[in-house]
């Protein structure tokens, strides 16, 4: 990747020459281009709507994808979209002046989902589920007005991987977001691109390139919520086992119905002596003691 003026997108114009941060950068653009390419995301000459909050995914997510393009390796058209929600505070001209010194094409929406969110949400219960639900909903709609066929989200690997365990602390199932995924109605992709990317990278990434990031102050910053309470988990996972997380994630792409318990995923009633060999192989079943 070189980085003179004519051969690199405004998105990195600035970017730090440390070979840390280099590498950080490659890594976390092949990572993206893995994910595009083995969830079949790429439908040529599509447009795709791609999800702006101002958080260090979504500008980590924006850039990925601007690099992919601007190397001639994503052959879609991008339209960067920020859904203002109303939130008190919410500094409204952050994003646009952005975009517009980085010359993306982008639609800003608002749409006053606080006020009814804060309404119907009762006391002391945590907004988010709502909040979510309403601003997935005006992004299908805004996709479907500009024309787009997908609707791209920053989800990064540990987003997946906490909500896999919330469904499984929870919810009573195995599920998490999938990389890739029809909307209800049958009319839009949701993509994932950054689904290998981890947030610390995102995180160094976006500090690293000093964009402007806006918290979550509606959601993100109220106690005592189930998705903090899961990181916190897997936090102290990783801290006494490092790389805790990637081999949780591998396994999230290694699943054998035939050694769970669903039966809709395989038939166990019909399953006979001799209908055929062990599908594993022994040496990698671990050993009781």
């Amino acid at each position: 990747m070189l980085d003179t003026p004519d051969d690199i997108h405004p998105l990195f114009a600035g970017a730090p020459s440390t070979t840390e941060f280099k590498k950080l950068r490659k890594r976390v653009v092949r990572q993206a281009r893995e994910a595009i390419e083995h969830f079949g995301m790429i439908e040529r000459g599509a447009r795709w709507l791609v999800c702006l909050s101002g958080g260090k995914d979504s500008y980590t997510l924006l850039a990925v994808l601007h690099e992919l393009k601007w190397r001639g390796l994503l052959p879609v058209e991008l339209l960067a979209c920020n859904l203002d929600q109303g939130q008190p505070g919410f500094p409204a001209t952050v994003l646009p002046e952005f975009l517009e010194e980085m010359g993306v094409e982008h639609r800003i929406e608002y749409q006053d989902t606080y006020s009814v969110v804060v309404d119907k949400v009762p006391r002391g219960r945590t907004y988010c589920a709502l909040c979510s639900r309403l601003r997935r909903g005006n992004l299908y709609r805004i996709a479907r007005e500009e024309g787009c066929s997908a609707v791209v989200l920053g989800h990064h690997r540990d987003d997946i991987l906490e909500t896999f365990f919330m469904n499984l602390f929870h919810g009573g199932r195995l599920a998490t977001m999938p990389p890739k995924l029809v909307n209800e109605e049958g009319d839009l992709f949701v993509y994932r691109p950054l689904a290998y990317v981890a947030e610390a990278d995102c995180e160094k990434f976006a500090n690293s390139m000093q964009y402007p990031i806006i918290p979550c102050d509606l959601c993100g910053s109220q106690d005592g919520l189930q998705r903090q309470q899961v990181k916190q988990i897997l936090d102290g996972w990783e801290r006494n086992s490092p790389g805790r997380r990637q081999v949780m994630f591998r396994a999230l792409m290694n699943a054998r119905p035939s050694h769970l318990l669903d039966p809709k995923l395989f038939d166990f009633a019909g399953l006979e002596r001799g209908s055929g060999k062990f599908e594993e192989n022994p040496e990698d079943i671990p050993k009781l003691r």
